[in-house]
């Protein structure tokens, strides 16, 4: 057992996201390993590009509220202490509320043949991103 040393915090790339948002890498599995944990910042109405994962990704809301968006419209409204898993290869999206910060840890594996584990696509649209919300049952 040992401690992973920590590494800086850092912006993420303006590429793949609106807005600013910043990330602590948690851990960076080594083999036998495949895991991947960042804990996200999102500032109010940032949010990724669309994209997949090759393994799926979940996502475990710590403060604020987080808005995960769906290829058929759908917009999921997560809170603190909620978990979201988003399945292999669905194209998702997912950011902070228009007025208000929201964090949460993301976390996936990469592939067993170390091919790229996420597919990035374009930005999501204002229309996109203000549809009406789902809230957890």
């Amino acid at each position: 057992m040992h401690f992973i040393q920590r590494q800086p915090t850092s912006k993420a790339p303006a590429d793949w996201f609106t807005g600013d948002v910043w990330w602590d890498v948690i851990v960076t599995g080594q083999e036998p390993s495949r895991m991947r944990a960042n804990l996200v910042r999102f500032a109010p109405g940032a949010r990724t590009n669309w994209h997949s994962h090759a393994v799926g990704q979940t996502l475990h809301i710590t403060s604020g509220i987080a808005l995960i968006g769906t290829r058929d419209g759908t917009v999921l409204e997560a809170h603190p202490g909620e978990t979201i898993s988003c399945p292999p290869h669905e194209e998702h999206w997912h950011g902070a509320t228009p007025n208000h910060f929201m964090e949460h840890l993301a976390l996936w594996e990469t592939t067993p043949d170390h091919t790229p584990e996420t597919h990035w696509s374009t930005p999501v649209t204002t229309s996109q991103y203000n549809a009406p919300r789902r809230r957890s049952n």
